[in-house]
Parts: structure tokens; C-alpha cells; sequence
């Protein structure tokens, strides 16, 4: 009975210097750094929000709708967060957690960049285009 013949470890993807290992390792922790600092800038914003506006009767039989622009809205998140008022600070945190993931696709296109892996690029350049489509308010 003859024995299984060896077969060769699977290869690593390489480009020049990195691997596909420590890209994933990377991005790993920008996801990983991405959230806590998004729940750290929110519940920092939590406690300021609690401090200053702790004791208002809240309402919650009427509600107004309020939809903005998103250069509106960042403008206004700026604007809160240098005045130190909580609501903005907690807008920051959530805007941080929204963009975490962002992140993660761009360090993954530069990944697929750097292997040449034009399919993937391809994708990724599709789902960054439809985020960034509906980040500027659509298509409509």
C-alpha cells in the first residue's frame, strides 16, 4: 500500500512586502478600534447630553421629522461638537461607526489593488459607488 504523496503547503497571496494575512489583520483592527472609539466619543457625549439636559420633561406624543442634507448635518455635528454640546458629540460617535466599516472597504480595495485581483476590485468599487450614491441623497 503505498502512502499519500506530500502535497504542498497553500501558498500565501503576496505583493512585495505584504500578505494577505497581515491585511487582514489590519483591517481587523480598524474594525475592531473603529467601534470602540465610536462608543467611547457616544458615551462620552451620553454623559454630557445626561448633564446638561437630565432633568427635561420629555414629550413623546408629538414628533417632527427632521430630514436634512448630510452637509447640513455634518455642519451642524461640527458646529455642536466645538460648542462641547452632547447631542453633537453623540452624532460624531455614530457618524465614527458608520464610517468604520467604510474604512474597511477602502483598505480592502488597496488590498485587491495591491494583488491584482481586478474582479474584487471591481466589486468593491460598485458597493463604495452605491454607498457614497446614497450618502449624497440618491439617485432620485
Amino acid at each position: 500500500m503505498a502512502l499519500p504523496e506530500k502535497s504542498d503547503p497553500p501558498m500565501k497571496r503576496t505583493t512585495g512586502s505584504i500578505q494577505d494575512k497581515d491585511l487582514q489583520s489590519v483591517i481587523g483592527y480598524i474594525l475592531r478600534w473603529g467601534v470602540w472609539i465610536a462608543m467611547g466619543v457616544s458615551l462620552l457625549g451620553g454623559i454630557i447630553y445626561l448633564y446638561h439636559h437630565g432633568q427635561e420633561q420629555i414629550h413623546y406624543g408629538t414628533f417632527v421629522e427632521q430630514d436634512h442634507s448630510i452637509m447640513d448635518m455634518l455642519r451642524s455635528t461640527f458646529n455642536s461638537i466645538t460648542g462641547w454640546h452632547g447631542r453633537g458629540i453623540i452624532m460624531l460617535g455614530i457618524m465614527l461607526l458608520f464610517a468604520t466599516p467604510l474604512v474597511r472597504l477602502l483598505f480592502s480595495l488597496i488590498g485587491f489593488i495591491l494583488e491584482k485581483d481586478r474582479l474584487y476590485i471591481i466589486i468593491t468599487l460598485i458597493v463604495l459607488a452605491i454607498i457614497f450614491t446614497s450618502i449624497r441623497g440618491g439617485l432620485g
